[in-house]
């Protein structure tokens, strides 16, 4: 698997593990966080999640920008990293929200939020493009050596990001359960249990306990002896939605402090290996200036076939990470609601993706090499086709369970009875199944996309162009609040998914019909 790759590549992903700890951390738990912590509604946090996201993306291009103007890629890197540590320190501070400092703490939540996303934008693309320089020296190193050297490699570069993927969700994989563990472990340590549909009637009753119908009233004095480890009712309920509310919360807080460890240990870990990283270099004057105008004429008509086909693909991968992206959105709500969570906490399930991950990606790169082997290799372009498909057959899923079960909006579905809700519930095992296809898919299109764009990208605009490919995904980010929306609005779940589904195959489609241009101008 490791054989006859660049020298720093495990090094450059190990840099990136504490990036990926903190993005999944809060993949798995900023809507559900801020909905619990503030009271607003699903798709206000859902909101406030996508636009967040949407920095984290777009701000690689300005950082991308940065670092190819300076050319200090590593410096760029660590003041990236730095600024992260920062923005998940301000974000570990516990502080109750209530409705006299909702008016300056949500800002200052939003404020800290921006911060990661700048350090993010400073840190994510400019590592990836030390990875695509690093398989550039590879090949022109192999090219010394001939014809059949540089063949293999460039075989080598695919399946380098699949690696580097693989490494960076080890980070992934662990941090979903952080929060969840240190939320229950302060809930215990205070005599409560946790209970995913309490925050939000705890702060209903808050605010206006008058307004609550006699079912949510149920609701709440059942739940709330289900969480009293000591079995015994409140005396004053006000005063225990509030401590409810106050530890449900703290516990969450705490594992920002995990993300600012984490956020060290990359920086120490890029600070230790720098010296093996190369740095992206642009083409030297004199190179240019060896060229006849011919030359530099197709050159010119090269670079413009190459930056077309890169749009070409953004577009197509807006949508995909707009379907994707919904394991913090739309997916989390499901969980939360949908899915029985006595025994795992809804946010756990984020782990099953980077698990998945690090399982299957041997696999799929094992099935690349056989048929490469074989001369019946799968170009970069279709394997992004696959990606697309697999994409909606994982919503074509969830859209027929959605269906059979008879599931009724998320806004319905709250004003349900307790036992009733229950009694709805899926099992774990539809979850799982949704992340399987959905993570093929992702292995399919993400390491691979990188790699496509470090394979089309001119050298002089390496970070630029990774910068670029970060942008369509924020652009897809930016709009996966609608997932939240479909779900709680719309009539029937099912058509939440199956929009996806269309989404997906629609991208597909456009994609297929692109793959022999695409095929060439990667050759």
């Amino acid at each position: 698997m490791f054989k006859n790759h660049p020298k720093g590549l495990i090094a450059a992903a190990l840099s990136n593990m504490g990036e990926r700890f903190g993005y999944y951390i809060m993949n798995a738990v900023l809507l559900l966080f801020i909905a619990s912590k503030f009271g607003i509604s699903d798709t206000a946090a859902g909101w406030i999640y996508a636009v967040f996201y949407f920095l984290i993306y777009v701000l690689s291009l300005p950082g991308g920008i940065i670092a190819d103007r300076t050319k200090n890629y590593k410096g760029t890197i660590m003041t990236g990293l730095s600024v992260m540590a920062i923005g998940y320190l301000l974000l570990s501070i516990p502080i109750l929200s209530t409705k006299a400092n909702i008016g300056w703490l949500l800002p200052f939540t939003c404020l800290a939020l921006f911060i990661i996303a700048a350090g993010n934008g400073l840190f994510k693309g400019n590592l990836q493009a030390i990875i695509g320089q690093m398989y550039d020296n590879f090949e022109a190193e192999a090219a010394k050596e001939g014809p059949e050297a540089l063949k293999i490699a460039k075989s080598k570069r695919d399946s380098g990001f699949q690696i580097f993927y693989v490494f960076i969700n080890i980070g992934g994989l662990i941090a979903p359960f952080v929060a969840p563990l240190l939320r229950s472990w302060w809930l215990k340590t205070n005599g409560l249990l946790y209970n995913s549909e309490l925050p939000k009637l705890c702060h209903k009753f808050i605010d206006n306990a008058s307004s609550m119908t006699a079912t949510d009233m149920d609701n709440l004095n059942q739940l709330v002896q289900q969480v009293s480890i000591s079995g015994t009712a409140p005396t004053d309920m006000l005063q225990f939605c509030t401590n409810y509310l106050d530890v449900f919360n703290t516990g969450i807080h705490y594992s920002f402090i995990a993300s600012v460890v984490a956020m060290l240990i990359s920086l120490t870990i890029f600070i230790v290996t720098k010296k093996i990283l190369p740095t992206p270099v642009k083409k030297s004057q004199h190179e240019v200036e060896d060229y006849t105008p011919e030359e530099k004429q197709t050159q010119a008509k090269e670079i413009k076939q190459r930056l077309y086909a890169l749009f070409a693909v953004l577009g197509v991968a807006i949508f995909f990470w707009f379907s994707f992206h919904q394991n913090g959105q739309s997916l989390s709500v499901f969980a939360r609601d949908f899915v029985s969570t006595t025994s795992v906490a809804p946010e756990i399930w984020q782990s099953i993706n980077p698990l998945f991950v690090i399982l299957l990606t041997p696999i799929i790169m094992w099935i690349f090499s056989t048929l490469a082997k074989k001369n019946k290799a799968i170009s970069t372009p279709r394997k992004i086709v696959i990606g697309m498909l697999v994409a909606g057959c994982a919503y074509l899923f969830l859209t027929i369970v959605a269906y059979q079960h008879g599931y009724p909006s998320g806004k319905e579905f709250s004003t349900l009875d307790v036992s009733i809700k229950e009694a709805m519930k899926s099992g774990p095992w539809v979850l799982i199944l949704t992340y399987f296809f959905l993570t093929v898919a992702e292995l399919f299109i993400s390491p691979l996309g990188l790699s496509f764009v470090s394979k089309v990208a001119p050298k002089h605009l390496q970070g630029i162009c990774q910068g670029l490919w970060l942008s369509a995904t924020a652009i897809g980010n930016l709009f996966i609040a609608l997932g939240t929306t479909m779900i709680t609005q719309l009539p029937h779940q099912w058509q939440c998914w199956a929009v996806f589904c269309v989404i997906c195959l629609i991208s597909m489609g456009i994609m297929l019909g692109m793959v022999r241009w695409l095929e060439k101008i990667t050759k």
